[in-house]
């Protein structure tokens, strides 16, 4: 029994995807099967942007999404390209809490943050609220909005 317990955590900490740490479990009690469907998303979408995968990136975001950064705002085209250039590398995202809401067939979700982030060659840490905006369409979320507000404390 004891071996059979062992075993199962190993294979949950194998899967657990690399660079994304998030206490937000889908099985977290009081969550919806919705809010931990879209959790689950926003999550592999951080896995994605740390191994730089950008063809399912592609995938995930509306045609029409937008992207705000602390230095401008991006359209789908460019925020994958400056993904796959390296020129911001989403290199770890720890998130400390995440919360869902559903207006319709929208899903607001807020991720409190801390990334760690390559911009320019540099290593950079910073907290953030990081909001995403998903649409359902055709029975599929798509990515419609990021944006991320940084926290004045550490």
């Amino acid at each position: 029994m004891t071996l059979s317990i062992l075993a199962l955590c190993l294979v949950m900490a194998a899967i657990q995807p690399l660079g994304v740490q998030t206490p937000a479990q889908p099985s977290a009690p009081g969550m919806t099967k919705a809010e931990a469907e879209v959790i689950a998303i926003s999550k592999d979408k951080w896995r994605l942007m740390s191994e730089r995968n950008v063809d399912a990136l592609a995938a995930l975001f509306h045609d029409e999404a937008v992207f705000v950064h602390m230095g401008g705002t991006m359209s789908k085209s460019q925020e994958l390209d400056v993904i796959k250039s390296g020129f911001i590398h989403y290199k770890t995202v720890d998130v400390e809490d995440a919360s869902v809401r559903f207006i319709g067939d929208t899903a607001i979700l807020l991720n409190r943050i801390r990334l760690v982030a390559v911009v320019r060659g540099n290593e950079v840490v910073n907290p953030f609220v990081v909001t995403e905006v998903y649409i359902r369409q055709d029975g599929a979320w798509k990515l419609g909005s990021l944006s991320f507000t940084r926290l004045l404390t550490p």
